[in-house]
């Protein structure tokens, strides 16, 4: 059995308000806000959009950073913090903290997690969800990497993932500059060609605000060797992609994605990450303590505390990144899965210098239909 889930999307926010940005935050199960909740990472920024996210009437609230939020990137503020606060620099725990005090959010620093939603009316489904702060940027900014690190740094993806949120879009998809460039990052787009997630959801150009339904041509295949199976990609070229159509900026509708097949075709994508019998695989992670919050895990990701709905948080969680050594479950995924709907969901429109003054886009919602839990395990896997 499946059931709806709600995802509310927004992105780039750089400390606005949903009032100040003139929209309405829609009900949903599922707040996801994918980097640049400020414009410089101060303290006093985080604390208006903590404050509004933690108010928000969601059962969680899914966060990852982006370049402008310098502060929630210890080691690059340490180095570079004087360039963006002179000599009142913040304290990097502090702002972490102010992050993840609110039981509902989980702030994800390129680390996947499975959320099991328990409240009490909702669909209580269960996801896996892999989230990441990283972006390419010009100038110095945070969260940053190289061309030649980022096949290695989105090939720690868990291949089983049903959902991606990265501040970063992948190439050629809700990515073009006014100018006509597509600015996303190639290797992610790999990434997302092989691992086929249900959902991404993406910021940072903020021009390339909306979503598309992508359908995957490459297959995979397995070469078996004397030591273990390989599941690899053919190509990780498209069939086809749709480009959504939402609302201009300014309308009253709300922009919905419906992937359901209420409204709009139904998203044909059957693999989900969690059959019965390898969910407590999934879930033998035990969650982090708030004590190791700002610490280092032996992946080099800061570890963080986890709410009730945080069922494990770990660089190792589930089947693995595309080298996984469970091959024959990842081959047998991957079958299922077809096609991804791709959002951007920035909310500030304009890049700077924001010619013509700011505009404001409504948040994108996207509703899903996920396995539903019973027990401890999710009741079907397609």
């Amino acid at each position: 059995m499946r059931q709806k889930t709600r995802f509310v999307c927004v992105s780039d926010t750089h400390g606005y308000t949903p009032s100040e940005a003139g929209f309405k935050l829609p009900a949903g199960d599922v707040l996801i806000h994918a980097g640049d909740l400020t414009n410089n990472g101060s303290l006093k920024e985080l604390r208006r959009t903590m404050d509004w996210i933690c108010k928000a009437d969601f059962e969680i609230k899914i966060i990852v950073g982006g370049n402008h939020d310098v502060t929630l990137d210890p080691a690059f503020y340490k180095e570079h913090g004087q360039s963006f606060h002179d000599q009142h620099l913040e304290d990097s725990h502090h702002c972490l903290k102010l992050i993840t005090e609110s039981p509902s959010v989980i702030l994800l620093r390129h680390e996947p997690a499975l959320i099991r939603l328990t409240r009490a009316g909702g669909p209580n489904t269960v996801f896996k969800i892999f989230g990441s702060p990283y972006s390419q940027s010009q100038g110095n900014w945070a969260f940053g990497y190289e061309s030649n690190e980022a096949a290695a740094l989105w090939g720690q993806i868990p291949i089983d993932t049903d959902i991606v949120i990265t501040h970063t879009p992948p190439q050629s998809h809700c990515d073009q500059k006014p100018n006509g460039m597509f600015v996303g990052c190639v290797a992610l787009r790999s990434a997302l060609s092989l691992i086929r997630p249900h959902l991404a959801v993406c910021g940072h150009v903020h021009e390339g605000r909306g979503y598309e339904r992508v359908r995957w041509r490459g297959r995979l295949t397995n070469t078996e060797t004397e030591t273990e199976t390989e599941t690899q990609p053919v190509s990780d070229s498209v069939d086809h992609i749709i480009r959504g159509i939402l609302p201009p900026v300014g309308s009253k509708k709300q922009s919905l994605v419906d992937l359901t097949g209420k409204r709009d075709k139904r998203l044909d994508n059957e693999g989900f990450s969690h059959p019965g019998q390898r969910q407590h695989d999934l879930a033998d992670t035990q969650p982090m303590s708030s004590a190791s919050l700002g610490s280092e895990s032996s992946a080099g990701v800061p570890e963080k505390a986890s709410p009730r709905n945080l069922l494990s948080v770990h660089p190792s969680l589930g089947a693995g990144s595309p080298g996984s050594s469970s091959r024959g479950f990842d081959y047998a995924l991957q079958t299922l899965r077809k096609e991804t709907c791709i959002v951007n969901a920035a909310v500030v429109s304009t890049s700077w210098p924001h010619q013509g003054g700011k505009r404001f886009n409504s948040p994108i919602i996207v509703d899903l239909e996920l396995p539903v839990w019973q027990g401890d395990h999710a009741v079907t896997i397609g």
